[in-house]
C-alpha cells in the first residue's frame, strides 16, 4: 500500500505543476456555487417574464446529477492527463518492474483520484443540491458519478496517445454523461435505445423517482470499466 500512496502523492505534485489541471480540480466548487445560486435566480427571472409557475424547477434533479458527475470527471481528467504525460515519458514501463507494479500504478493513477472525487462529491453535493437528497440518494449519486468519471478517464487514456489527443477525447467522452437527459425528453420505449449508457439509468432513477434504477447504472458502469481496463492494460508496455 505504501508504494501506491507514494505514487499517488507523486501524481498530485504533477497536477500542482500544471495550472490547467489545478483549475480542473477547483472547477467543481465553482460549478456548485453557480448551480446553487444562479439556477434558482434564473428560474425567478424566467417565471417573472413568462408568468409560468415553473420552467427550470422540473429539471433541478438533472442539475444534481450533472454536479455529482462533474467532480469525478474533473479529478479523473487531471489524473488521465498525468498518465498520458507519463506514457510519453515511458514512466509506466519503469513502474511495472518496481514494487508498485502495473496494478498499483493503475490504482494510484485512476482509482485513488476517483475515490478522492467520491469523498469530495459526498461533501459538496449536500451543500449545493437543488432537490431534497436523502442519504441513500446522496450515496448513489456520489457512487455513480464517481464511476462515470472512471469511465471518462479510461476512455481518454485508452483512445489517446498524448495530452493533446487526450483533451480532444475528453470532450467526446464527456458526451456519455448526457444519457441522463434522455428519460426527461424522450418517450418510452424510444428512450431505451440509449440504455447502454450508465448515466441514462441515473437520469431514469431521478426522473421516475425509483432508486432501483441505480442498480443497472452500477452494473453497466462495472462492465464499461472492465472492458476499458482490459484494453488499457493491453496498451501498457
Amino acid at each position: 500500500m505504501k508504494p501506491i500512496l507514494s505514487s499517488f502523492l507523486q501524481m498530485l505534485k504533477s497536477v500542482k505543476r500544471d495550472r490547467m489541471l489545478v483549475a480542473a480540480c477547483v472547477a467543481p466548487l465553482l460549478v456548485g456555487i453557480a448551480i446553487k445560486y444562479a439556477i434558482p435566480f434564473m428560474e425567478e427571472i424566467l417565471i417573472a417574464q413568462t408568468n409560468r409557475r415553473e420552467i427550470l424547477r422540473p429539471y433541478y434533479g438533472l442539475f444534481d446529477i450533472f454536479f455529482s458527475m462533474i467532480t469525478s470527471a474533473m479529478f479523473c481528467f487531471a489524473a488521465a492527463m498525468v498518465l498520458l504525460e507519463e506514457h510519453d515519458d515511458h514512466i509506466e514501463s519503469y513502474c511495472s518492474i518496481t514494487p508498485l507494479g502495473k496494478t498499483g500504478y493503475l490504482i494510484s493513477r485512476i482509482f485513488l483520484p476517483a475515490f478522492a472525487a467520491f469523498l469530495m462529491t459526498g461533501i459538496l453535493l449536500p451543500i449545493f443540491h437543488l432537490t431534497p437528497l436523502p442519504p441513500a440518494m446522496t450515496f448513489f449519486f456520489s457512487l455513480t458519478g464517481n464511476l462515470q468519471g472512471v469511465i471518462i478517464a479510461l476512455l481518454v487514456v485508452t483512445l489517446s496517445t498524448n495530452k493533446l489527443e487526450g483533451m480532444a477525447v475528453t470532450k467526446i467522452a464527456s458526451v456519455t454523461i448526457l444519457g441522463a437527459l434522455v428519460p426527461y425528453f424522450l418517450p418510452e420505449p424510444l428512450q431505451y435505445t440509449l440504455a447502454f449508457l450508465p448515466s441514462f439509468w441515473v437520469g431514469k432513477s431521478v426522473c421516475d423517482q425509483k432508486l432501483i434504477y441505480m442498480l443497472p447504472a452500477i452494473l453497466e458502469t462495472a462492465i464499461w470499466i472492465l472492458i476499458l481496463l482490459k484494453r488499457f492494460r493491453r496498451k501498457m508496455p
